[in-house]
């Protein structure tokens, strides 16, 4: 009898065991959550940036050294930009553009940069009047407003601190937002750094969802008001 006892007890010990054995197996089969996305080359970056239309704007003489430029962009150095037109500070895809966000708050500077975004309004279709700019400045603070489409926006109005160019950077970039918004269109402008060199390019949630995806998330790329404003 004795026997028999451990007889069972080391088949149920084995059946036990097997049990375990299946389960772990189990657990170890890949889930799709756990796959990370596939590494892409730079043509197939550039093949899935024209299927989500961000050359939709480019114009066709320029098509093929943007796509190269992106290309080589992203193959050689992991970053999301292309060409300029040889040494002026304009983006050949007429997505990305370029602003010295000292002279933006300067005097002059909105309706510079306000010309320089038009021409990307124009090929989307939509308006980009200014008028009645208007300003108010004491030694200490400045208040700079400007009509855009027939309604007012807040250039600057603010006590002068070390962050009046990012200030006006912000300013800028949503005033121009808000006018996409009102004329219906689902495409905003991002920020990416402000400075001497400051960048903002305009995008999809799609465009952005697939920067975000295969792209460093770093202060060289574009990121959310939101993030932009957290961060700085």
């Amino acid at each position: 009898m004795k026997h028999i006892f451990l007889v069972i007890i080391f088949f149920t010990f084995l059946a036990c065991n097997s049990k375990k054995n299946n389960t772990v197996f189990k657990t170890d089969k890949p889930n799709a959550e756990n796959v990370s996305l596939k590494v892409l080359s730079g043509k197939e970056v550039v093949n899935e940036l024209e299927k989500l239309g961000f050359f939709n704007l480019t114009s066709e003489s320029e098509l093929e050294m943007v796509k190269i430029g992106f290309e080589k962009a992203y193959s050689n150095f992991n970053f999301f930009r292309g060409p300029m037109r040889g040494e002026t500070q304009s983006y050949m895809d007429n997505r990305y553009h370029m602003v010295d966000c000292e002279e933006l708050f300067e005097i002059g500077g909105l309706t510079k940069y306000l010309d320089q975004v038009k021409p990307t309004f124009k090929k989307l279709g939509l308006e980009l009047n200014y008028a009645n700019e208007k300003s108010e400045q004491d030694q200490n603070s400045w208040k700079h407003t400007i009509e855009l489409n027939g309604i007012e926006y807040t250039a600057f109005n603010e006590q002068f601190s070390d962050q009046d160019w990012s200030i006006a950077y912000i300013n800028f970039i949503e005033m121009l937002n808000a006018q996409l918004r009102q004329q219906n269109l689902d495409e905003q402008f991002y920020p990416i750094n402000c400075g001497n060199d400051g960048t903002f390019v305009l995008l999809t949630p799609k465009l952005l969802e697939f920067v975000h995806n295969n792209y460093p998330t770093d202060n060289e790329h574009p990121t959310t008001m939101i993030n932009w404003k957290n961060i700085k």
